[in-house]
């Protein structure tokens, strides 16, 4: 039988488990039938499509462990910061937005830098300055802090007197008066406020998301919060279950079903009932996603000891824990019993501490099971932790490019941690020195999902052309990764962590068709230009969903 696909002619990376190397891949019936090399072209027929690959390299679709298309899909169809880098320039893009949507309520978007801003805080003086008449609401680039005008401070009645939620802080002037910057919790008393997208809405921006994702590459990913985090009309769940109705939905989506830490145990049974209600072919919503703690930059990211002040002296500060440890020691073993995996969020040494001994609770209490618990972000560990994600079989999901060096980092971060901790930082190398499995991950929107720009970081600890903000050395290169590990991490360890590993994640015979063109063999040439690779095409199930117009 002849196939229905065949690329030839290119290195393959088959990300298997010896990595072996192919230059012929043939498809039949979105099933992968053959890898080898000219016997390949054996299974061409007269209407076989042949790719030829002409030297550039074929991978496996990646998989993004950890990302928000549907927000990402709505931050591109509102007021959208993040291609801007300075005040003066969030400043035009906003006035102009503004003047272009006078019928709109709230200006709503985001996207900005912390960096922009003397201490990461924006403040609502500039906002009224420019939109003075409408409540303004913009969240920053890592989605935990919000910049707003005075309109929406009077809608949401924060003024001075205002008490600070548990979990979270109003930003103040001298006087104590909101200044126009909440963190976390704080973010609430307005967000709640918002007027509710649409479901016609949601979807066009589901599906404007994809088509972002796929032109990456990327043909599977988890969705890290789906749920309602924000109430009902905020949740992507409907959306991607209408959209597989549809047959629009053309990646593989696992689903993480937010964890309300407002609540304990006794939503777990609202749990079981979203996983029933969710759960279809190409969305599964298996997953509960635990924010266990804040961002360092905002110092609410959750340390065994405090931040220091900038100069080197200690504070009263060590961050918060979202979810109380006792709590998540109880919730996490009930999860785990019920067939959940728990996917944690934790940037400190604490959170990241905090759930292994969750996920240690669990394995004592119902032996060890194949959920695949996974931390993201990992940007603090603890170097006694390292050993336990392997002993514990919990993986490590890589935001691989954040590992860098770059202003908030320098301005908002370094100062503020300290030694030892400074150098504790996304540990990678360590981690895959100790056995642990590597997951990788975007967080889009807050950066951006581009898998070999993240790779790029992973191998040299720099960033990747194009994303580079000043000159800086390379971040603790003795925590770099070679580029076939990370190119496994974002491929074979992602499918893994989604229970797709059977199926796809590599390029072997019987897998699923899911493939990725690039521009070029990016081992073919030195490390410091990984980054400038590009996605020519991508491939779900054999048929084309994206390509480039050059490809």
């Amino acid at each position: 039988m002849h196939a229905d696909l065949v690329f030839t002619g290119g290195p393959v990376f088959t990300a298997d488990t010896v990595r072996s190397r192919a230059s012929a891949v043939a498809v039949r019936a979105g099933r992968i039938v053959a890898v080898g090399g000219d016997e390949v072209r054996g299974l061409i027929g007269p209407s076989t499509e042949v790719v030829d690959l002409a030297g550039r390299m074929l991978v496996p679709g990646f998989q993004d462990a950890h990302v928000h298309p549907v927000w990402g899909g709505l931050d591109m169809l509102r007021c959208d910061l993040s291609g801007d880098a300075t005040r003066p320039q969030y400043l035009e893009r906003i006035a102009a937005y503004a003047a272009q949507h006078p019928n709109e309520e709230w200006i709503l978007g985001g996207g900005w830098q912390m960096s922009a801003f003397p201490g990461g805080t924006p403040t609502a003086a500039d906002l009224d300055a420019i939109v003075p008449d409408r409540p303004v609401f913009l969240t920053n680039r890592d989605g935990h802090g919000a910049w707003v005008n005075s309109r929406a401070l009077e809608r949401a009645g924060i003024h001075a007197g205002t008490v600070d939620p548990a979990d979270g802080r109003i930003e103040r002037l001298a006087g104590g008066a909101p200044s126009g910057t909440l963190h976390e919790g704080a973010m609430t008393l307005v967000n709640r406020l918002l007027p509710e997208d649409s479901a016609d809405r949601m979807l066009e921006a589901l599906l404007l998301g994809q088509r972002h994702l796929h032109s990456f590459g990327i043909t599977s990913w988890q969705d890290a919060i789906v749920g309602s985090e924000y109430g009902d009309a905020a949740d992507p769940a409907p959306s991607y279950v209408r959209a597989e109705e549809e047959g629009l939905l053309t990646g593989r989506v696992v689903g993480s079903l937010w964890f309300d830490r407002s609540r304990g145990a006794e939503q777990i049974p609202d749990l079981v009932d979203k996983r029933d209600r969710f759960t279809g072919e190409r969305f599964r919503a298996t997953t509960i996603k635990v924010m266990q703690d804040g961002v360092a930059e905002n110092f609410t990211a959750a340390m065994l000891e405090p931040y220091h002040d900038g100069h080197g002296h200690p504070t009263d500060n060590s961050g918060i824990s979202f979810v109380p440890p006792e709590v998540l020691g109880e919730v996490v073993p009930q999860l785990d019993a019920l067939g959940f995996q728990v996917h944690f969020h934790a940037i400190g040494d604490r959170a990241v501490r905090e759930c292994l001994d969750a996920v240690e609770h669990a394995i004592s209490r119902n032996g060890r099971g194949d959920n695949r618990h996974h931390i993201a972000h990992i940007q603090v560990v603890h170097p006694d932790d390292i050993p336990r994600f392997r002993r514990l079989g919990v993986a490590a999901n890589m935001q691989s490019l954040w590992a860098t060096l770059e202003p908030q980092m320098v301005e908002l971060t370094l100062p503020f941690l300290g030694a030892p901790r400074e150098a504790w930082q996304y540990p990678f190398g360590d981690l895959l020195r100790s056995g642990a499995v590597l997951a990788a991950g975007s967080d889009w929107s807050v950066s951006s999902p581009d898998p070999l720009a993240a790779i790029h970081t992973a191998v040299n600890r720099r960033a990747a052309p194009g994303y580079e903000e000043g000159e800086y050395d390379a971040f603790l290169p003795e925590q770099a990764i070679d580029l076939a590990t990370s190119l496994t991490a974002y491929t074979a360890g992602s499918a893994w962590v989604n229970h797709l590993d059977a199926t796809t994640g590599t390029i072997e015979v019987g897998k699923l068709a899911d493939l990725a063109v690039l521009d070029r063999d990016p081992f073919d040439g030195p490390a410091d230009r990984i980054g400038a690779t590009r996605v020519l095409q991508t491939f779900v199930d054999g048929a084309r969903v994206y390509a480039a117009d050059d490809a």
